[in-house]
């Protein structure tokens, strides 16, 4: 029997897995759309609440509830509720927690795709947003206004790898009777716990490192019961973004393997951002793993590794920028991250293409940048693909 004293790898392994009759090792796939009641009176108290039980598995689905158990206890959380995609997960806590004349507080180093989800479609229903830079406490201060419900954050930022200071984030929310909300796609529970450091929810694009392997899409809220387990619950039972049983099941063995992927990740994305640090033609390296890193002895209090997401600025802007991924042979040319294959991008004209050329520059989207997400083939074999376009 599991407890909160189990370790992280125990609970990535254990939690949530209640063999059936049948006495099975592997936790088993539900690929089933409802379930049977014993009778009548059964049924109506499963509808109404009155008792615990599944129903139907747009929202209730016990292969989905294992990865939700699982998650919860590796954030150290009362509560997960698992998603179609990560934007899905976002999304739901904006249905979950705000209404028309509401505001948002967002960092502007977010994922280009969530920049419109609160620009374009959330201003349809009135809901404003006003982004603000990452690591300026001012500008976040100055910004909340008396309809502020949520702080929205990224840490560390995709792609510039910038670190937040969670704790006083949260404080300042809290102070402002408004709800933080961290995106621990980047980091993980494995390296990273932001309800630890007070934040409220916590998104995942369980897509990226929780699957591991760029195999499903799917995502998850965590935190509360109140917040998560009934708020952003009820979203999801009655507009359906749901994880799908056999996504889950992936995800979940993902998770088996989470502390030692994200610490190989770490690893190696470290080898890399110090190659191309010291390559000539390269600007600037953004990994919050090195001591020249701006939020550098924050990222050392907040998380006990750097994560595997490591961005360069090259001279000459975009056409050099294609240049170098053009001349990869090994890598993958995707938007995705979270693999173990390494997969290279330019921000630009891809994750934030979607962007005005005046949100690019605040936002620090250099036409030279690209992102790598550094996976777990030979760091060698990685430096040498990358070396080809790099005049190294």
């Amino acid at each position: 029997m599991l407890n909160e004293s189990n370790h992280f790898a125990t609970q990535a392994i254990r939690t949530g897995h209640r063999r059936t009759p049948e006495h099975e090792h592997g936790e088993p796939i539900f690929t089933t759309s409802s379930f049977v009641f014993d009778s009548a009176a059964q049924a109506a108290a499963r509808f109404s609440g009155d008792e615990p039980g599944n129903i139907y598995a747009r929202f209730t689905n016990p292969t989905t509830q294992i990865f939700e158990q699982r998650l919860a206890a590796l954030e150290g959380a009362e509560s997960c509720v698992a998603t179609a995609s990560g934007m899905a997960a976002i999304t739901a806590i904006c249905f979950a927690l705000l209404k028309a004349g509401d505001h948002i507080v967002s960092s502007r180093s977010v994922f280009g795709t969530t920049t419109v989800l609160f620009e374009k479609y959330l201003g349809r229903f009135a809901v404003e947003t006003t982004f603000v830079e990452l690591t300026d406490m001012e500008s976040w201060k100055a910004a909340i206004r008396p309809n502020t419900r949520l702080l929205f954050l990224e840490t560390p930022s995709n792609p510039l790898t910038e670190i937040a200071d969670i704790q006083a984030l949260a404080n300042l929310a809290h102070e402002n009777d408004c709800l933080l909300v961290v995106d621990n796609c980047f980091c993980t529970p494995a390296l990273q716990k932001p309800l630890s450091f007070g934040a409220d929810l916590i998104v995942h694009s369980a897509t990226k490192y929780l699957d591991g392997q760029g195999r499903v899409v799917g995502g998850a809220v965590v935190g509360n019961q109140q917040l998560v387990g009934e708020e952003v619950f009820g979203v999801i039972r009655s507009t359906g973004p749901t994880m799908s049983p056999f996504n889950a099941w992936v995800a979940l063995k993902g998770l088996e393997t989470l502390s030692l992927r994200m610490k190989a990740h770490s690893e190696q994305a470290m080898a890399v951002a110090q190659f191309l640090s010291e390559v000539p033609n390269v600007e600037r390296v953004f990994y919050a793993g090195l001591e020249s890193h701006p939020q550098y002895e924050l990222a050392c209090q907040q998380q006990s590794g750097f994560g595997g997401v490591v961005s360069f600025i090259v001279k000459g802007g975009r056409e050099a920028a294609w240049k170098v991924i053009d001349s990869t042979q090994m890598l993958s040319i995707t938007a995705n991250l979270g693999d173990t294959k390494t997969t290279i991008t330019h921000p630009s004209t891809t994750t934030h293409g979607r962007l005005s050329e005046a949100q690019k520059q605040l936002s620090g989207i250099d036409e030279g940048l690209i992102r790598l997400a550094v996976g777990l083939e030979s760091v060698e074999d990685i430096i040498d693909d990358l070396s080809r376009g790099l005049g190294v």
